[in-house]
């Protein structure tokens, strides 16, 4: 064992607010948030209304609201929604 202790620092990236736009904000609500906190929100919102495939539970089904988020995408994998919200947000 080393000495001292591993205290490692959150990264300040995913700390950092982020403000979603109109289409982010109608799923997970306008008020600056951390980038973790808007995909905790996102999961909320997705496991609400049922959203993920039953068969695949890597693969979220759209309704009209993640369809705007996702660029008119009908279903998305778990690592494409990441990478489709972050074009909504600033």
């Amino acid at each position: 064992m080393a000495n001292g202790s591993s205290n490692k620092k959150p990264n300040a990236a995913f700390m950092k607010p982020v403000t979603p736009d109109a289409a982010l904000a109608a799923v997970v609500g306008a008020d600056p948030l951390p980038r973790t906190e808007v995909t905790k929100k996102l999961w909320d919102y997705i496991k609400s209304n049922n959203l993920q495939n039953p068969s695949n539970k890597r693969e979220i089904i759209a309704d009209d609201n993640l369809r705007a988020v996702f660029d008119g995408k009908d279903k998305v994998t778990m690592f494409e929604m990441t990478k489709l919200v972050s074009n909504h947000v600033s």
